[in-house]
């Protein structure tokens, strides 16, 4: 279980012994309860120790929390609140804490059609309810789209992953000419440039397989779930978007990005190592050490003429072969069937 867990589960404990009238408590009888609360949630001994529920008693009086409890030891060794009225579940939130809880909940209104959050909107109006939330109108707007293809399937794939099922999916890739299936153990789910990608263990190696592509899934019972228990920052910290290669290590690659456009890099890293190796009144050069797969590919080309690739040698040649695919496209307009396009 988490510290943070821990700790909401001591305090709670705490604020419901020293709200009680019937009882006194001296400091081990609230070590021997918050021990108990842990064992309770976790199902096996957890003692607590003397410093730490000393400290979280400093918390509670303390303004950390917003909690400034009033919490007083009185007979010299009885702990409990001065006011008997008092609880930590009794906050008051003055009008600055409503208008930032009241814009948190105009940007999570914007998820209320999204299948994964569909069971959030009875939590969403009941929020709205208790801190009279008004119906202004959102000013942030986050980019999404509910019409795309395989979104319902995230309910299947995130129960799947939190209840550690194996599943069989009917999966037809763009390239493939029939559909296979692939038992696999679902890992984690991740967004990239609006389109979903479930991350899974397929025959011993891990493999990311998109939503859109899904035809069917179902459960597969007789089969025991392989918990590779990743950690999502750690597993794409070495790559631009999803495909992640085990055996291949990261590279340096060093780009240049003309004047114009070098503010948008450096505002919006292509990856979280991005580094300045020089600026002229011409461009900037850039270094980012990442693998080298076909969303890093596609993000570069994405800059047109405003980028250039300088190492690795491999990834500079495959980006100039590109554009002189593309330039021979436009040069030669013959490849296009008749009637494909039209002049406007």
């Amino acid at each position: 279980m988490s510290s943070n867990k821990n700790a909401l589960i001591r305090y709670k404990t705490l604020d419901k012994c020293l709200k009680n009238k019937y009882r006194k408590y001296t400091l081990e009888d609230l070590i021997d309860e918050c021990s108990e609360a842990l064992f309770e949630f976790e199902g096996k001994e957890s003692y607590v120790s003397k410093r730490t529920i000393q400290l979280d008693l400093q918390n509670m009086r303390s303004e950390k929390f917003g909690y400034e409890a009033p919490i007083e030891v009185y007979e010299r060794k009885y702990y409990r609140y001065s006011d008997p009225d008092y609880s930590i579940h009794n906050i008051s939130v003055n009008e600055s804490d409503l208008k930032a809880m009241n814009n948190a909940i105009q940007i999570l209104k914007q998820f209320k059609d999204f299948s994964m959050f569909k069971e959030m909107n009875g939590v969403i109006q009941k929020l709205e309810d208790s801190i009279h939330a008004t119906n202004q109108k959102s000013i942030i707007h986050l980019d999404k789209n509910e019409q795309l293809k395989g979104l319902e399937h995230i309910d299947i794939l995130y129960e799947s992953i939190v209840n550690k099922k194996v599943l069989k999916i009917l999966y037809k890739s763009f390239t493939a000419r029939e559909s296979s299936v692939y038992t696999v153990h679902p890992q984690l789910l991740k967004e990239f440039n609006n389109r979903w990608f479930l991350i899974c263990l397929y025959k011993q190696k891990m493999y990311n397989l998109a939503l859109d592509r899904m035809e069917n899934i179902k459960a597969d019972e007789s089969l025991s779930y392989i918990d590779k228990d990743l950690d999502g920052d750690e597993y794409f910290k070495d790559i631009v978007g999803v495909t992640v290669a085990e055996s291949m290590l990261p590279r340096n690659v060093v780009f240049f990005v003309d004047s114009a456009n070098a503010p948008y890099v450096k505002t919006k890293p292509l990856h979280k190592s991005q580094e300045i190796i020089n600026e002229t009144k011409d461009g900037t050069l850039f270094k980012i050490c990442v693998q080298i797969n076909f969303e890093l590919e596609r993000l570069l080309l994405g800059f047109g003429d405003t980028l250039i690739v300088h190492k690795p040698q491999k990834l500079k040649l495959r980006m100039e072969e590109k554009f002189r695919m593309g330039h021979k496209n436009y040069q030669d307009l013959s490849i296009l069937k008749e009637g494909a396009i039209q002049d406007q």
